[in-house]
């Protein structure tokens, strides 16, 4: 039958091998996605991540977007709560992450720009869905076409369905969500 693969034969995903939980923490902007029932036409999506101390799970995920069209649709907001896996929980790229009730859900942190953390990428061990994140909210082409080589080639991804988030800014929308100091003025829309 030749070299089929299928989903059930894709090894395991290969995680970074460190990832500074406190150093991942802060503003995320998601600019490429395969996405999820609830991503499939978001815009100016944005996740911020906040340590825990004493509580049940590690860290708050606050994940905010537009619904369509970037600024003049609906806000909505995604809170999440993950727990950092493995024995050193200050340097782990294995998260389980919970978007509603008691399901804990696979977050592989794939990709990740190990100098500065500008960049990441997080994985699903299927590989229907994954994230391209970035610090600010435009990303280099020639880095988000490094990391989709990197997916095909390193994590055994087929691309289809992934798309591009939308990121359009103006001041406005930029103050109302609390990104006055992560959003340069340079990228914003009139």
């Amino acid at each position: 039958m030749g070299n089929l693969s299928t989903k059930t034969s894709l090894p395991p995903l290969q995680t970074v091998p460190r990832c500074e939980t406190a150093k991942f923490m802060g503003t995320w902007f998601v600019v490429g996605v395969k996405p999820t029932y609830l991503e499939t036409t978001c815009s100016n999506a944005v996740e911020n991540y906040t340590l825990l101390e004493g509580k049940k799970h590690d860290v708050d995920i606050d994940f905010q977007y537009n619904d369509a069209e970037p600024i003049t649709s609906k806000l909505k907001s995604l809170p999440q709560r993950g727990w950092v896996q493995g024995e050193d929980k200050s340097n782990s790229s294995q998260w389980k992450v919970s978007p509603f009730g008691p399901v804990r859900m696979p977050f592989p942190i794939i990709e990740l720009d190990d100098d500065r953390y500008d960049y990441c990428v997080v994985g699903y061990p299927s590989r229907d869905y994954c994230w391209i994140m970035s610090r600010k909210p435009v990303m280099a082409e020639d880095t988000y076409d490094m990391l989709t080589k990197r997916l095909t080639e390193n994590h055994q991804y087929d691309l289809e369905g992934l798309r591009r988030v939308p990121q359009k800014w103006t001041k406005e929308e930029r103050s109302k969500r609390g990104l006055d100091e992560v959003i340069p003025d340079d990228v914003l829309s009139e």
